[in-house]
């Protein structure tokens, strides 16, 4: 039923200069962004005093964006320098996902059920949340490939953005996707929708309950949730733009789509980082013993 064996992706821009300039952006934030999640993830696993749920969850959050970034950024680096483009995954983002939610049931369980906490999130039940969100993940992207599979391509095979995302390629399906296309779409977009829908009410259970919290332990809370929302937002705004709306391109599409894929695994560290005083403390004391290793 298809002709087409492969796709040629049009990419940022076909400008030798601005493809110069892009890919080395591209790659300082690759690299920020590993050393960043690199950096929370080691801080986390070797510091006692970070054993909590919840630095647990970040770590693995920090894992996965640097996988995430690892699947996209130097792929889209190698693409601008040399004109061949190739195709990402959709597994990590789906992971990341579920892990934001898991991590908003850590917060709804610390401040809201305080006394169950301990046994809530026992380490045997945060392994097996972070095991879950990696399965559903491997779940969504292998759900992507399954309706992309059935699809009929007869050319063109060209298209206009630098990786095989979901609605560039059913513009190029030779079949009528009048209930194809929505059905495909809504693998993702109700993903994201079922998912902020989960967040925001678990973000909104907790505020509820603070109202009978003294000030310090409210104010405390909501610096303990700033991070996630702040995240939370960040991420699922840009999915909804991308998933949440008929099956047609939009100009902006590479914009966000950069943000999206790019930039937003380089913020996620610096978000918790620098609004958490703990964990800046105990990376500075980390720091400075590898500083001081080093010169001995």
């Amino acid at each position: 039923m298809s002709n087409v064996a492969d796709f040629t992706l049009l990419g940022l821009t076909r400008n030798p200069g601005l493809q110069t300039l892009l890919s080395a952006v591209f790659l300082i934030i690759y690299l920020i962004t590993l050393a960043g999640n690199l950096l929370i993830s080691v801080t986390v696993f070797t510091s006692p005093a970070l054993g909590s749920p919840m630095y647990y969850f970040l770590s693995y959050l920090s894992m996965i964006d640097g996988f995430y970034s690892s699947s996209i950024a130097p792929k889209l680096v190698f693409d601008l320098v040399s004109g061949k483009d190739t195709i990402p995954s959709h597994v990590f983002a789906g992971a990341e996902i579920v892990l934001l939610i898991v991590m908003a049931y850590d917060r709804y369980v610390a401040i809201c059920k305080p006394l169950r906490y301990m046994t809530a999130m026992s380490r045997p039940v945060c392994a097996s949340l972070v095991g879950m969100a990696g399965a559903l993940g491997l779940l969504h992207g292998g759900v992507q490939i399954w309706f992309l599979a059935q699809l009929p391509f007869c050319g063109p095979n060209v298209i206009d953005h630098f990786l095989c995302d979901l609605i560039p390629l059913l513009e190029l399906a030779c079949t009528d996707m009048h209930t194809l296309g929505p059905l495909i779409s809504a693998n993702s977009g109700s993903l994201c929708l079922l998912t902020f829908s989960m967040l925001v009410a678990s973000y909104a259970a907790i505020l509820r309950s603070l109202r009978t919290h003294s000030s310090e332990r409210r104010r405390k809370a909501l610096s303990t949730c700033a991070c996630p929302v702040t995240v939370v937002v960040l991420f699922f705004v840009l999915c909804s733009f991308l998933y949440l709306r008929p099956t047609t391109s939009f100009p902006t599409d590479k914009a966000v789509t950069v943000f999206c894929t790019i930039v937003t695994p380089m913020l996620n560290p610096l978000i918790y980082t620098l609004r958490n005083a703990e964990v800046k403390n105990i990376m500075k004391k980390l720091w400075g013993q590898i500083m001081k290793t080093g010169d001995e």
